[in-house]
């Protein structure tokens, strides 16, 4: 066996222990059935802020989305574009006068998918605080 792969079989061993990197202590504990599975694509700051600011609002155009989370254009379109290519959101782009619009909607598989991440964000704080 080599050096490389008796470090990586002895890390894998090691009990969960503070100090840890939370990715490592995630992983460990969803193996024992602990962690709630999360919504990759939700869990990630700023498209967790897109769904959740289109929870509460009908519609919120790009410029009210970017100021909401304090984001740059480039991050808020890339984050943005990764709901609405899931089925998240709705972009409908738009003129107001010679204004280009872009206005977001969360549509019903989006809502759900936010409810699931909510119920099992609930579940993980049932869990820590026993």
């Amino acid at each position: 066996m080599g050096r490389q792969e008796a470090a990586t079989r002895a890390k894998a061993q090691r009990p969960v222990e503070p100090g840890l990197d939370s990715h490592v202590r995630g992983e460990q504990q969803a193996e024992h059935g602990q962690w709630p599975d999360f919504d990759s694509l939700i869990h990630e700051r700023i498209r967790l802020g897109i769904v959740s600011a289109l929870a509460v609002n009908d519609t919120l155009t790009f410029n009210e989305l970017k100021k909401v989370l304090h984001t740059s254009d480039g991050n808020l379109s890339v984050h943005a574009r990764k709901l609405e290519e899931a089925g998240y959101i709705r972009c409908e782009k738009y003129f107001e006068g010679r204004m280009p619009k872009t206005e977001y909607r969360l549509t019903a598989v989006g809502r759900r998918a936010l409810e699931q991440y909510l119920d099992r964000m609930e579940e993980l704080i049932r869990k820590t605080r026993r």
